[in-house]
């Protein structure tokens, strides 16, 4: 196998790369494999880069930058320090100047770099045709059954896996999601006795609060093994088997009658082509004179300077999202709509999910050893690089996140809802 060539020809490439793109100096500390630092524009940089074996420029002459970098960082190829946000907001406005080729030739004459790489060994491995329910299920359970006790690590006492609403702008996460919960439940304006169906139930947080503190019956929906045993357990254990139910079961096969119904971050896992069928199903599941409180991310209103050819989203596909797709808000609504369902409410949350994330990251980091013990370096490295760049997009607006209040008006054209948004923020 030939060596890598990680001598002062490679290090020349990476100075004039750096000098091209940044010809004040870059805006983060940046070290090389052999010690040297190429020095930041500013004295107290918001961020440092640590490029620790050139394997991790390897991986930019073979493939898309953000898969690239991402499989480095996975690989312990390359480190990141200090405000991860501040250094995507330095390199987005750098990237104008960058492109995959300017890379490749930035990089020419290093062409030892082109080597047989190997893998984390970590990406997805679905089988089967989009969006059917066996690889659905296989691409569910690659995310979401890492392990409930990974999870329960960062999340709240809840168990929440979608933004936390942080209405006063200070509260810690489990005082958010319990806002959050409590904000998004009386959306539907639950009624004691009530059935309420939950699509995509997670571990089962959002179904037991319903039960206690809003008196309804609970059925959740998951295609998560692993969230379905923790969640009829926690169930069991809050006396509540009578009353909420957890099924491993897909949106497309549940039949039934329901009140209430609620889906929160599993729209995104649904596809373009399967949207229609998503809402239709949904619609199907409700009574007529019913809510349905839809939540989903979807394409924000500031477009990314990175461009499709240096944030192709193939690392967050392989590794943490297959098969998930963002859509505009639109298409959620046309599709609705086209279903029969009726828009009565829209919010939007995206500066809520930047919050969240910095909070998860930081609970992750504040239990790095038990996380690494549970899933290994390599996964746990996964999960803090996708938490900690996620935040970014939101808060830079390239993605937001809606709550969608949906109503099936009954015969005569009637919605049981108050004239006003009064009640949501009373007591």
């Amino acid at each position: 196998m030939p060596r890598v060539e990680t001598g002062e020809r490679l290090v020349a490439a990476v100075r004039r790369l750096v000098a091209d793109l940044f010809p004040g100096g870059p805006p983060f500390a940046l070290r090389l494999w052999n010690g040297e630092t190429i020095a930041p524009a500013t004295e107290a940089p918001p961020a440092g880069v640590w490029i620790r074996d050139p394997r991790a420029l390897a991986r930019l002459l073979k493939d898309p930058p953000d898969l690239a970098l991402g499989e480095a960082y996975v690989a312990g190829e390359l480190e990141v320090e200090g405000d991860l946000e501040a250094l995507l907001g330095a390199l987005e406005r750098a990237a104008p100047a960058l492109s995959p080729a300017r890379l490749a030739r930035a990089l020419k004459d290093a062409a030892l770099l082109r080597r047989e790489l190997s893998r984390p060994g970590l990406a997805a491995r679905l089988r089967g045709r989009l969006h059917t329910k066996a690889r659905d299920r296989q691409a569910i359970q690659h995310h979401y059954d890492v392990g409930n006790a990974f999870f329960s690590l960062w999340l709240d006492r809840w168990m929440v896996y979608s933004s936390a609403y942080f209405p006063e702008g200070d509260e810690d996460l489990d005082a958010a999601q319990e806002k959050k919960l409590r904000h998004t439940l009386k959306k539907l304006r639950l009624k004691p006795g009530e059935h309420l169906l939950d699509i995509g139930s997670g571990w089962g947080g959002l179904g037991i609060f319903a039960a206690r503190n809003f008196g309804v019956r609970v059925t959740g929906i998951t295609l998560a093994e692993e969230q379905v045993g923790f969640a009829n357990d926690w169930a069991r254990r809050e006396g509540l088997s009578d009353r909420v139910r957890f099924l491993l079961e897909d949106y497309r096969d549940h039949r039934g009658t329901y009140d209430k119904l609620v889906s929160v971050g599993m729209a995104e896992h649904v596809g373009r082509p399967m949207l229609p069928r998503y809402f239709r199903a949904a619609y199907d599941r409700l009574r007529p004179g019913g809510l349905f409180l839809h939540h989903v991310i979807t394409r924000g209103p500031v477009p990314s300077r990175f461009g499709g050819t240096l944030a192709t989203g193939e690392f967050l596909k392989r590794y943490v999202f297959p098969d998930g797709e963002i859509l505009f808000l639109w298409e959620h609504l046309k599709a609705a709509e086209e279903a029969g369902f009726e828009i009565r409410d829209v919010e939007d949350w995206r500066e809520h999910y930047a919050k969240t994330l910095r909070h998860w990251v930081k609970r992750l980091g504040d239990r790095w050893d038990e996380a690494v013990a549970l899933v290994g370096e390599g996964r746990a490295r996964v999960w803090k690089l996708y938490m900690s760049v996620a935040a970014y997009p939101f808060a830079a607006g390239h993605l937001s996140i809606h709550q969608v209040l949906l109503a099936r008006p009954d015969a005569e054209g009637r919605v049981p809802l108050p004239p006003s948004r009064a009640d949501l923020y009373a007591g």
